[in-house]
């Protein structure tokens, strides 16, 4: 398969986790053909998935980061190969002024794009949820009872996507990051951070490759509450 940087991969939509379809429905094996680089989640919203460089962790709810087996089962997750096009150093910077400062810079506010930070942190806080057993409580339900995680001078790496407002629902709208430490002892989905010093790499995407689980019955059969599902997206991914 040839590694198209400017294609971007997505298993799954956000909008199916909210009433809670948190059945896994692709092998991770086959998701991971088509990037190196992503985030996601485990059958059973079961904690955080960063993949670096082909490796996929999960950070779970007990604070605890392992690596996934090829056997592991996706319910949602984004990927694509790493081939940033732009760099820049980044100091002093909060998670929301360096958002604002790309999107002043860079023409992106329409497309999606991969956002890298490799560096030090002064403070970084994350998130993880508890996986869950059917009958599966909704994304907010989950969300309400995460765990949180603080690491001051942390080093490490953020992986994440921008997605325009358009594709609210087949992804959350903004920014979604997650976060692994060196020792790969500390990650999780971001709530916030502040940078010491680090780079920024930036990966826009000309095509999105959305890949649908057309043989499970519950998607199929499910009737999105479309006027609600946006706020619900934006509570549960701004859950502290």
């Amino acid at each position: 398969m040839t590694k198209d940087g400017q294609k971007v991969y997505q298993h799954g939509t956000l909008a199916l986790l909210v009433p809670g379809l948190f059945d896994g429905t692709m092998k991770l094996a086959e998701l991971l053909a088509h990037g190196d680089t992503g985030i996601g989640t485990a059958t059973g919203l079961n904690g955080e998935m960063i993949v670096l460089d082909g490796t996929p962790y999960l950070v779970q709810a007990n604070g605890q980061v392992k690596t996934l087996s090829a056997e592991t089962m996706i319910p949602f997750a984004t990927v694509h190969f790493d081939q940033p096009q732009v760099e820049f150093a980044a100091q002093g910077l909060s998670m929301q002024a360096l958002g604002k400062q790309i999107l002043a810079k860079y023409p992106y506010h329409n497309i999606f794009f991969a956002v890298k930070i490799v560096g030090k942190f002064k403070h970084m806080q994350t998130r993880a949820v508890e996986g869950q057993v059917k009958p599966y409580p909704t994304l907010v339900e989950v969300a309400n009872k995460q765990a949180v995680f603080e690491e001051a001078d942390s080093q490490g790496t953020v992986v994440g996507y921008f997605a325009p407002e358009l594709f609210q629902g087949m992804a959350a709208a903004g920014y979604h990051l997650h976060y692994l430490n060196d020792a790969k002892k500390m990650g999780g989905h971001i709530l916030g951070f502040e940078i010491d010093q680090a780079q920024v790499y930036l990966q826009p995407f000309a095509t999105i490759e959305q890949h649908l689980p057309v043989d499970n019955q519950e998607f199929m059969e499910h009737q999105a509450d479309l006027e609600s599902m946006g706020q619900q997206i934006k509570s549960a991914e701004e859950a502290d």
